[in-house]
């Protein structure tokens, strides 16, 4: 696979034509949210293992400080 700076990527995408670079911005877009869709899922995914492996702490605000202070 070939790399490019940013540089030149910016120079490429200025070439386009202005349609073209919008379909671009709404493409990278629409990627970079099915993304972080996918890291919510996973964060879910982990967060309900630990809860059923009770490696969650539970407690109110206060014992939450105390248990940092340890």
């Amino acid at each position: 696979m070939k790399t490019y700076s940013f540089d030149a990527i910016i120079e490429l995408v200025e070439e386009m034509s202005d349609d073209e670079q919008i379909v671009l911005i709404n493409l990278i877009g629409r990627r970079i949210k099915e993304r972080r869709r996918d890291e919510i899922a996973l964060n879910i995914v982990r967060a309900e293992e630990e809860y059923l492996q009770e490696q969650v702490f539970r407690g109110t605000v206060n014992d939450i400080m105390a248990e940092l202070k340890r």
